[in-house]
């Protein structure tokens, strides 16, 4: 699976990459089928208690899937992001399942 991070709004953090790739490369194992993850890390000034956006895009057959979510700190985003993806995947799974 390749994965390719934009980062919004803020410094390019080479750790917060990583823990991305490793929680995503989690994700490919579970999930085979998936292709790509487009990976937006933003930050939002306007927000006082959270402000810290991860959107991730993900490519597999059929429609794409796509999370966001606004945190108080990038990796509590990217956690439930993570989250609302594999929800996401587990249905999408069902429907490819053949009896």
């Amino acid at each position: 699976m390749t994965v390719n991070f934009q980062y919004v709004n803020t410094d390019v953090s080479e750790a917060l990459s990583e823990f991305i790739q490793v929680k995503l490369d989690k994700l490919g194992e579970k999930f085979e089928f998936i292709i790509s993850a487009q990976v937006y890390i933003k930050h939002n000034n306007n927000e006082h208690d959270a402000g810290k956006i991860c959107n991730i895009e993900l490519s597999l057959p059929g429609p794409r899937i796509f999370a966001t979510s606004n945190e108080r700190t990038y990796e509590l985003a990217v956690n439930e992001t993570i989250a609302d993806l594999t929800r996401q995947l587990k249905k999408r799974k069902e429907t490819y399942k053949t009896y």
